[in-house]
């Protein structure tokens, strides 16, 4: 008999296995307190609320039904993860901040993070290689992953069940269905012979009749005609799903919601002697009714806030984001050019593209997260007469460079490629990091790459990428808060030309890239240094009349806090020796590291990449 349990303090607990002790009345309110744990901890640190909500408890009923950590749990993206950490003993406090919790699975916070990823459609790949190696090892034990609908769409997924289909090793898949965009199996033959096909006594007599028989030769016959009669039988009578099709079991759909319901539902996956699909309907959101009402995704990824109303603590005031800032350049560009194409891979509100898809919806396409798709269709639109731009974070295009290199400038294609959340990005950590792409882009033929220090800048930028043919205009800036101009120009930009902002006095440049390269140069300004400086606006290729003036400096400081010494920096270094340059070279760049999470300023004075601490070098280096 189950025990009876009024209250349970999530703040102490320290091992999951209580929870397959609770009577439902107990788990209620266990899932009650940990909406409200997630709920306040978001509104303190920020997060992903919406997608955490929605699985409490689909999470309560895995650790009920499944024993992690010898079972293996693998979180597609691992966003949802925060119920799986409450229960696991560790808490939400400083949630995201330098040396406490991820926001993400974290292999190296506990044993029960098995795998860990921050981009879509990995985990029925990483769920067959744990499958795999688990059937070599002559392994007894569950592997589970989670995957939304919104990654089961995506290619790699695709691509894993696929192959999933026509291989022995087990996955289980729960399939958290936010909205019901998957059909699901209607008609009383198919619920009848699916409930038989997931008892325990029926897979049993099946495992023994396909062993048995495979013994011998007229055995086997008999079982393949005897398997060929059963197939067609059931193709006639049972309604069937695309899951069935590849190859798997189909389970579902559940109320993701009902304990209950879920404990069956995986207690039939646990018989099954294939890989099985759990389809579970959820509501995204749910405790928290801002959330639930969500329709544009808003409360996906918040910034701390005020539970009561909903509204963010810091309002601020008079400044807005870059990303919003070129949300708005790109709706001025949609409304004067109707032969631009907008494509954006899922992350319409998150580059400020909201009104873009509201007032021009025939001129954008949100392909979903399928970020190889979306490169390729902007290289056909662009072969094709129409200018396409691609809104994207820099750590999900490094998932399309073959098709950025393949489909795109290899066939000459003029695409303006607007790269979101250039540089370190603070609490969201090592997998989101965009410090790499001026390193990848810059091996790719045809492709510019540059980045704005203002928003004049990045407005002209715009400009020319969309007047001229160029293949692969890449335009980087960072998701960071500016000040909102009283008024708003646009610089005239030289295509592939520097800007000398500041004489040097005696013969040292700094060369400093984007936003914070030009709160250097003002710092510079203030304090009446010596050092002149250089904005480099397009970082690849370089422009080498500036090369060879540069090359008979004094000494040369590079501050590019938005990428590696494998970008930017280390083909300067290279094209300014090869000039002759014998000079002085000092880099200042983020670090060529998964960088761990913490909060931006954090990030930026751990590895010296602060406006303060360069200015600081500079003094010392004088």
């Amino acid at each position: 008999m189950k025990k009876n349990v009024e209250f349970i303090d999530i703040k102490s607990i320290k091992n999951p296995n209580f929870v397959k002790n609770l009577d439902y009345k107990s788990i209620t309110a266990l899932c009650h307190d940990i909406r409200e744990e997630i709920i306040h901890e978001t509104s303190l640190y920020g997060g992903h609320l919406s997608s955490n909500l929605g699985v409490v408890e689909l999470t309560v009923s895995l650790y009920r039904s499944f024993n992690f950590p010898t079972d293996k749990l693998i979180f597609d993206v691992g966003h949802q993860c925060y119920t799986h950490k409450i229960l696991t003993g560790r808490s939400l406090d400083h949630l995201r901040q330098k040396g406490f919790v991820s926001g993400f699975e974290d292999r190296d916070e506990s044993v029960y993070d098995c795998y860990e990823a921050g981009h879509s459609g990995t985990a029925i790949s990483a769920a067959e290689g744990f499958a795999i190696a688990r059937e070599r090892k002559h392994g007894n034990y569950n592997i589970v992953a989670v995957v939304g609908d919104a990654s089961i769409v995506n290619g790699l997924s695709f691509e894993a069940l696929n192959n999933l289909g026509s291989r022995r090793e087990k996955v289980i898949i729960v399939l958290n269905d936010n909205d019901m965009s998957i059909s699901r199996p209607v008609g009383g033959l198919g619920k009848f012979f699916r409930s038989i096909s997931t008892q325990r006594g029926y897979n049993k007599v099946k495992t023994w009749y396909k062993t048995t028989l495979n013994k011998t030769k007229l055995g086997h016959h008999i079982y393949n005609f005897s398997y060929w009669i059963k197939s067609h039988v059931k193709a006639a009578l049972v309604p069937t799903t695309m899951f069935d099709n590849i190859g798997l079991t189909y389970i579902g759909p559940i109320d993701g919601h009902d304990i209950n319901a879920l404990d069956r539902a995986f207690r039939k996956a646990k018989n099954t002697t294939k890989s099985t699909i759990v389809h579970v309907y959820t509501t995204k959101g749910k405790g928290y009714g801002p959330a639930e009402r969500d329709q544009i995704g808003y409360w996906h990824g918040v910034t701390p806030f005020t539970i009561a109303t909903g509204k963010p603590l810091d309002m601020h005031e008079g400044q807005f984001s870059w990303s919003h800032f070129m949300g708005e350049c790109v709706h001025e560009v949609l409304k004067e050019r109707p032969d631009v194409e907008l494509v954006v891979p899922a992350m319409i509100r998150g580059s400020g593209l909201d009104d873009c898809f509201a007032d021009f919806p025939d001129q954008c396409v949100d392909v979903g997260i399928a970020e190889e798709h979306a490169i390729t269709l902007a290289g056909s639109l662009s072969i094709n007469g129409i200018h396409p731009i691609v809104a994207i974070y820099s750590t999900f295009l490094q998932r399309a460079y073959d098709e950025l290199s393949h489909d795109c400038a290899r066939l000459g294609a003029n695409i303006t490629l607007l790269i979101d959340r250039a540089g370190l990005v603070g609490p969201n950590g090592e997998t989101h990091q965009g410090l790499y792409d001026e390193a990848f882009l810059k091996s790719i033929p045809n492709v510019v790459i540059s980045m704005p220090s203002t928003l004049e800048e990045a407005k002209g930028l715009l400009n020319l990428s969309l007047s001229e043919t160029h293949g692969v205009f890449a335009i980087r800036y960072p998701h960071s808060l500016t000040a909102v101009p009283e008024r708003m120009g646009t610089s005239a930009i030289e295509f592939g030309k520097w800007l000398s902002i500041k004489k040097a006095e005696n013969g040292c440049y700094v060369l400093g890239v984007g936003p914070m390269g030009h709160a250097l140069c003002e710092r510079l300004r203030k304090e009446n240094s010596p050092w002149g400086f250089v904005n480099p606006l397009f970082l690849y290729p370089l422009e080498q009349n500036a090369i060879r003036d540069l090359a008979h400096a004094h000494a040369l400081y590079v501050y590019d806090p938005y990428g590696t010494r494998e970008g930017f920096a280390e083909s300067l270094e290279s094209a300014l020796f090869a000039n002759g340059f014998r000079g002085l070279f000092v880099c200042r760049t983020a670090p060529t590291a998964f960088v761990q999470h913490a909060s931006l300023s954090d990030q930026l004075t751990d590895n010296g990449l602060t406006v303060s601490q360069a200015f600081s070098e500079l003094s010392s280096l004088l």
